[in-house]
């Protein structure tokens, strides 16, 4: 942590006040408590407002299979949130479907299906005793069969309208809004990110705003290792 620490001090020598002031900020409200999987998204808009409301609702990880469809936010309406999150692609399989959700359990997280099933919950009734991964499907044909038999639990929003379900995006939104909100009412859920993830994190951010940032961090890097010990 010595080293990703003094890093950070460095770049953020090369950071304005006003950008640094917010990442320490932003960075509080950071999770990787509750995370979303998009299985083969393909319209535009929908993705980036997906990234959109990740980003404003402080989940860092996006999780992205790309089966049959290449995931490719419209730039406009993402508004910069790709720039700020940990997006994770999965598309070097024939189904990349479950290597990801396999990796996401064996990380801790409960896979959460949200789609009306029989066995379903209202989001409101999802327990957060552990990790959340919110598994999201295709806007035509929902999620697959193998994402449903791989999920730990299924959920549903609420409606009560004629229309039998939300667009995609809104969907995110929504789900988001209702876990995040309780997370971090509960003292009790370790939402926040340890200190080094924390450290890393705005590592990250900072370099993405500093000119030339893989010439300066191989500078720096080399810099530290002649520091005495």
């Amino acid at each position: 942590m010595e080293k990703e620490k003094w890093l950070l001090d460095r770049f953020y020598e090369h950071v304005s006040d006003n950008k640094r002031d917010k990442f320490d900020a932003i960075v509080q409200n950071r999770t990787r408590y509750v995370t979303v999987v998009l299985e083969n998204l393909f319209q535009p808009h929908n993705a980036a407002a997906v990234l959109r409301s990740c980003d404003c609702f402080g989940v860092q990880d996006v999780h992205i299979i790309e089966n049959d469809n290449v995931f490719v936010p419209n730039r406009e309406i993402d508004m910069g949130a790709s720039k700020w999150l940990n997006l994770h692609r999965y598309n070097t399989e024939p189904n990349n479907t479950l290597p990801c959700l396999a990796s996401l359990k064996e990380k801790g997280y409960k896979i959460v299906a949200t789609t009306p099933h029989t066995n379903d919950c209202l989001i409101e009734d999802l327990p957060l005793d552990q990790p959340i991964a919110l598994l999201f499907g295709t806007e035509a044909k929902g999620l697959t069969k193998e994402a449903l038999e791989y999920a730990d639990a299924y959920v549903k929003l609420p409606m009560y309208g004629f229309t039998e379900s939300y667009n995609i995006s809104v969907s995110v939104a929504l789900a988001l809004f209702n876990l995040t909100e309780r997370m971090r009412k509960d003292e009790t859920i370790p939402w926040q990110l340890p200190e080094l993830e924390n450290i890393n994190l705005r590592l990250e951010w900072a370099k993405k705003v500093v000119k030339h940032s893989k010439k300066v961090e191989k500078i720096l890097t080399e810099r530290f290792e002649l520091l005495p010990k």
